[in-house]
């Protein structure tokens, strides 16, 4: 196991700056997921931990020993990439163990490890088998076994699961847990998949162009988002946002006005704010849940979508569309009768997108 600390990283490519003053600690074991969208930076990191890319400057620490300039293979780190990567020509368990047929590891000891990392990978009956006979899922086990034997201290993953369908998908997340669980060594993990951040990540760190925008366990990064960037994009579902008013003891959004005396709203009397609240937080009048909230209002629907386990009704509140996760027996239609419980609201500065304060469930 190894820690890695990053300290105060910076990376540009000629006049664009990618990464701007990271600084992160991932402790002995932890599992790290580094989430966002295409372009913020994740997976530049990523290869600045393993030494693919260099920082333009900062410092990285791999179990306390500073390694800017040591090489790729000399840091004990493992990559699985997007691609499997694996050679055509060679057999399951030859692509496993070729990284120590290179270092001239002992046979036996190549056999043993192998061994080993097919057991736990369920590998065991195709290590014969050509990669061409395998599915995608098990072609990323292969390129998982392979990390595996050589024993590093970090294990760096880039989006492993973005080339399988969703079923493989959900597979390989629960797969990949159980082997950090097992193996109790250093996962960093790439995706810009928030289910797989949400369901995998002992930490999540979200990034935006470059930025750490939040860090912490899944429950603190969904339901306390620190801004507007991390409240929208994380979550199957964006959070709702709309601007409001808060003006003689009134908050004002859409076409709703509420005493804030009723809602105990812990935040201080100003003009203007962004008012957030996810989409399971709106119930609709078939909710039991119902009853009890202070917001009530009507809104006309525009359309829903059925997904099984849930539905999503969209309308509009003022000039702005609305989501509500429903049941999936919910009836919809043309009006809906909906409500919001106060303690889901989230206050954002207007300006900075920062969070100002919440409510606490």
């Amino acid at each position: 196991m190894a820690k890695v600390v990053l300290e105060n990283i910076f990376k540009s490519f000629g006049d664009r700056s990618v990464l701007k003053d990271i600084n992160l600690t991932i402790e002995d074991g932890e599992f790290v997921v580094l989430v966002g969208a295409s372009g913020c930076g994740k997976s530049t990191l990523l290869r600045l931990i393993a030494g693919l890319e260099h920082q333009t400057r900062g410092n990285i620490y791999i179990d306390d020993k500073l390694v800017n300039n040591v090489s790729p293979k000399d840091r004990d780190i493992a990559m699985v990439f997007q691609s499997y990567a694996l050679y055509p020509h060679l057999t399951v368990k030859e692509n496993i163990g070729l990284s120590l047929k290179i270092k001239h590891v002992p046979k036996c000891e190549i056999e043993r490890r192998t061994c080993l990392a097919a057991e736990i990978l369920k590998l065991d009956e195709y290590l014969n088998s050509k990669p061409k006979e395998l599915s995608g899922g098990q072609r990323q086990r292969v390129a998982l076994a392979r990390a595996i034997v050589r024993e590093p201290k970090v294990f760096l993953m880039d989006e492993p699961l973005s080339n399988l369908d969703a079923k493989l998908r959900s597979e390989m997340r629960a797969e990949i847990k159980k082997l950090h669980k097992k193996l109790n060594t250093t996962f960093i993990y790439v995706t810009h998949d928030q289910t797989e951040a949400l369901t995998m990540g002992d930490k999540i760190v979200v990034l935006n162009k470059g930025n750490i925008q939040q860090t912490g366990t899944a429950d603190n990064i969904y339901n306390h988002p620190n801004n507007v960037f991390t409240a929208t994009f994380m979550g199957v579902n964006p959070m709702n946002i709309i601007e409001a008013q808060i003006k003689n003891g009134l908050i004002t959004f859409g076409n709703i006005a509420v005493d804030i005396e009723n809602l105990s709203v812990p935040i201080n009397d100003r003009q203007n704010v962004l008012l957030g609240v996810r989409p399971e937080d709106i119930v609709c009048e078939s909710s039991p849940l119902y009853p009890f909230n202070i917001i009530k209002f009507s809104a006309n629907t525009t359309f829903e979508e059925n997904l099984g386990n849930i539905k999503n009704l969209y309308f509009k509140l003022g000039n702005k569309e609305f989501c509500s996760s429903v049941s999936s027996k919910t009836i919809c239609k043309p009006v809906m009768n909906f409500s919001i419980n106060p303690a889901s609201l989230h206050f954002f500065d207007t300006e900075t997108g920062e969070l100002l304060n919440k409510y606490s469930k």
